[in-house]
């Protein structure tokens, strides 16, 4: 009879922590458990049971079983062992993110007071000047003269690190702050631990006021868990067909005949929607006129309606399918190579019916919500009831509803980005990738999984077919074809004969030579966006960056305005109407990265000069020239500024596809496979910028781009068009696109990555240290550099670096890092794995270490 378990947590360890277990049924293997954790209480999974309890330390009590049987099956807890194994990847992380079912566990926070915490309000309650210090960064309870000294000077790596400068000095807290931290330690000193909601609005303190005084280890943070009904519940109000009716009011009458109308039920949402009172409502229920019911809320699927009844495969698609179906029932693997518009996803559905009709799941993965309406709605039409939806827009609660109807069987069609390759599908007979080049499938958080080799690896251990659909393959999956791990499937032409968009290239340094001037648009572009919409036709315009402009500069110094906790520009962003000749104050300054914003300055903050101008030009900008270009057009806006919120570009797209629109300016979003069959013209703005960028991958990037928005032009009945802008009219990536020539591209490119031992010829890493502290990132990351540079099993493995990131401090954390490049993925596994296990002999903190096995970004 087991007495012990090990559970993996979700904690930066590559370890898993053995338990002692509680009276009553044991756990089984994959099944969750609450534990305790310093003072935390985690959400675990059980991996293994043991009988017999370790010798060299006292084991720990679970707090509470929280599944009677395992929700996760041996399939799945296989392939997140290989997630932790391939990507190095703690075990209880990659579980974490396999199960989204925080919305049935109920977490508070506590606090109390420390020892240490005790010492000081003592002291400051005898006179002593204990709250007076430096933002609490240091460990009060070290002595001045024990802490030791950095092993180099961070004034020393300032001066020579390109793009960092020296940080602010720590200030001395304030009257008012260290007043808070006063109130804090008294509510506490009691002993007892207190809510974070109760302490806060007893002492008025601040969440990062809180940290600070964690931090200084004058108070404990600690948590609880327990289960809670994660149940969407939705109110009804309901007339009682037995009651009497007295006198009533004429806004209780109207109560009565909305009910009434409605089949005498109604939920209390769309009574508060038709303004009817909710005192009356309550004064019904007191006279027993009206009771109100719970019950379960139900799902909407949404998305947009589809632009056809059915889909009629032609001879192409009909053997591509074929192919597909006549390997259900084991692994195989397949790359649909399609042109946009030859109806890669009518072969999905098809595909999908047919795993149907043998009673076997499928799991479609697109690379991000923005084409979930349009598939949702796709299979909505085809599947109704059956599918279920998987994606982070969902809320916690939707998320674990929509995971326990496909365990439970009930939906067997499963769409959604790439979390939902974990999805608990019974039977799962076939995994389909939409787009499968996206990064967007890249996660880019631990644990950092590619979701469509996660897909290919997990339908290899569960004995499905998997398909990677893409018009432009990654260069991973075509060499992957190429040497026969992938059966390849191409689908040369469009559906019904259409013809692909002829492509126009301006080059726009001739372009400035015969007009004089730098404009954003050129003349062509202009001139066919002008005829295409007197036709009644629709445009988009490619603007691939946000905001209005990119950077903000002064003529006088050259300096360049920054984010105060990232090493990037501010991106400017303008408010409508505005002219932006000037810098007037009161317009906004951004950063991309950690949401920091400012006022623009009347003047420069290094040399006082008022000759502050722009720099380049964003989505925002575009759309502005193009309204004053096209006063009479319809516009719109696609970028992360306009689509906000969960629904922002399902109406977007409802807009676009009514005809609403007919001139519409995005960013990379507005390339991401959506069929709109009004779209004739496509304009490409600023594509190539990309090309400059310190990254291997920024031809295929481009290439990519290009194609995949061209491909929105012509697929109605109307032939299409592309106007493409660029200052590299020769560069091979801009000219393979203009030809949609893929295989061309592909050739030049691997040509180029096996004389440099890029992937797919070589296994890649990238190892990212990071420090709040300059000198500690900077010297982990010698010490790390020095480890690799000894071990390179005799060149197996190559190093590069250490050196600064190219984005040398996000967020306030100082960021270096190292690509190592493998001839196997055996030996950089190896490698990185002696690294880590160097790491921790070196005192180099695990949470400051991100590996990225794979990386798609080296920024």
């Amino acid at each position: 009879m087991p007495e012990y378990c090990e559970v993996a947590l979700p904690v930066p360890l590559d370890r898993t922590f053995t338990y002692a277990l509680r009276d009553g049924p044991s756990p089984q293997r994959g099944a969750r458990v609450i534990a305790p954790f310093r003072n935390e209480k985690l959400i675990g999974v059980v991996v293994s049971l043991a009988a017999q309890a370790p010798q060299d330390f006292e084991v720990r009590r679970l707090e509470a079983v929280l599944d009677k049987e395992p929700l996760l099956g041996e399939p799945l807890l296989a392939l997140a062992e290989w997630i932790a194994q391939y990507y190095l990847a703690p075990l209880g992380e990659v579980l974490r993110a396999m199960l989204p079912l925080m919305a049935e566990v109920r977490r508070t926070v506590y606090y109390r007071i420390t020892d240490l915490g005790r010492d000081m309000l003592a002291d400051t309650m005898d006179g002593a000047d204990g709250f007076i210090g430096v933002g609490g960064t240091a460990d009060p309870s070290t002595p001045l003269g024990a802490r030791s000294a950095p092993s180099l000077a961070q004034d020393d790596i300032s001066r020579f690190v390109p793009g960092i400068r020296r940080p602010r000095r720590q200030k001395k807290l304030s009257a008012e702050e260290q007043d808070m931290e006063l109130r804090v330690l008294t509510r506490l000193a009691a002993g007892e631990a207190m809510k974070v909601s109760t302490l806060r609005t007893a002492t008025a303190a601040s969440l990062p006021g809180l940290a600070s005084l964690v931090r200084k280890k004058w108070i404990a943070r600690e948590t609880a868990a327990a289960e809670r009904d994660a149940r969407r519940m939705e109110r009804f109000a309901v007339l009682v067909p037995e009651a009497r009716l007295p006198a009533l009011t004429q806004k209780q009458q109207a109560i009565f005949a909305e009910l009434a109308a409605c089949g005498g039920e109604m939920p209390l949402t769309e009574l508060r929607n038709r303004e009817l009172s909710s005192s009356t409502l309550q004064t019904l229920v007191r006279r027993h006129l009206v009771r109100i019911e719970e019950r379960a809320a139900a799902f909407h699927l949404g998305g947009l309606p589809p632009a056809s009844a059915a889909f009629e495969l032609n001879a192409p698609q009909q053997q591509a399918l074929a192919t597909i179906v006549n390997s259900l029932g084991g692994f195989h693997a397949f790359l649909l190579h399609g042109v946009t518009g030859s109806g890669k996803t009518a072969v999905y559905l098809a595909a999908m019916q047919q795993a149907l009709d043998r009673g076997l799941s499928s799991i479609l993965l697109v690379p991000e919500i923005g084409l979930t309406p349009q598939t949702a709605g796709l299979l909505d039409q085809a599947f109704g009831q059956r599918v279920a939806l998987l994606h982070s827009g969902l809320t916690p609660e939707e998320r674990s509803e929509q995971w326990r109807r496909i365990r439970r069987g009930e939906a067997p069609i499963v769409v959604g980005t790439r979390s939902a390759i974990f999805a608990p599908a019974p039977n799962l007979g076939l995994i389909l990738v939409d787009e499968e080049h996206d990064q967007s499938y890249k996660q880019e958080e631990t644990p950092r999984y590619h979701a469509r080799d996660v897909a290919v690896m997990r339908a290899k251990l569960g004995g499905s077919v998997v398909v990677l659909g893409s018009a432009t393959p990654s260069l991973e999956s075509w060499q992957n074809s190429a040497q026969g791990k992938y059966t390849r499937i191409e689908l040369r032409e469009r559906v019904m004969n259409r013809p692909l968009p002829a492509v126009e290239l301006i080059d726009m340094r001739r372009e400035f030579q015969e007009t004089g001037q730098e404009q954003l648009f050129s003349r062509s572009l202009i001139e066919q966006t002008r005829a295409a919409l007197e036709r009644g036709e629709q445009a988009l315009i490619l603007l691939n960056r946000r905001g209005y402009s990119f950077a903000v500069i002064c003529r006088a110094c050259g300096e360049k305005l920054e984010c105060q906790n990232c090493a990037i520009a501010l991106t400017h962003h303008k408010p409508a109407g505005e002219e932006a000749e000037v810098a007037p104050a009161g317009q906004r300054l951004e950063c991309h990265y950690c949401g920091y914003r400012r006022t623009v300055p009347t003047r420069c903050p290094k040399c006082d000069s008022e000759h502050l101008y722009y720099l380049g030009a964003g989505s925002q900008q575009g759309e502005e020239r193009l309204a004053e270009i096209f006063p009479g057009a319809r516009m719109g806006r696609m970028d992360r500024d306009t689509v906000r919120g969960r629904g922002d570009l399902e109406r977007l797209l409802a807009r676009l596809h009514s005809g609403e629109i007919n001139l519409l300016v995005g960013t990379q979003m507005i390339a991401k496979g959506h069929d709109i069959h009004g779209v004739t013209l496509v304009g490409v703005v600023g594509c190539d910028h990309a090309l400059s960028l310190p990254d291997f991958r920024a031809a295929e990037r481009v290439f990519q781009l290009m194609t995949q928005v061209s491909g929105r032009a012509g697929r109605g009945e109307l032939p299409g068009r592309v106007v493409v802008q660029t200052y590299y009219p020769d560069h091979y990536a801009i000219m393979a696109a203009t030809s949609h020539d893929y295989a061309a591209f592909a050739e030049r490119e691997l040509k180029y990555r096996r004389w440099m031992h890029y992937p797919p010829f070589g296994a890649l890493a990238n190892v990212l240290v990071q420090s709040q502290k300059l000198e500690e990132a900077a010297g982990w990351a010698a010490v790390l550099g020095k480890y690799l540079v000894r071990n390179q099993n005799g060149g197996a493995v190559r190093v590069l670096g250490p050196c600064t990131a190219p984005i040398a401090r996000i967020k306030g954390v100082y960021r270096f890092h190292l690509i190592l490049k493998g001839a196997s993925r055996k030996a950089l596994n190896v490698a990185l794995r002696g690294m880590l296990d160097d790491a921790e002999k070196s005192g180099v903190p695990r949470r400051n270490l991100i590996v990225d096995v794979d990386a798609l970004r080296l920024m």
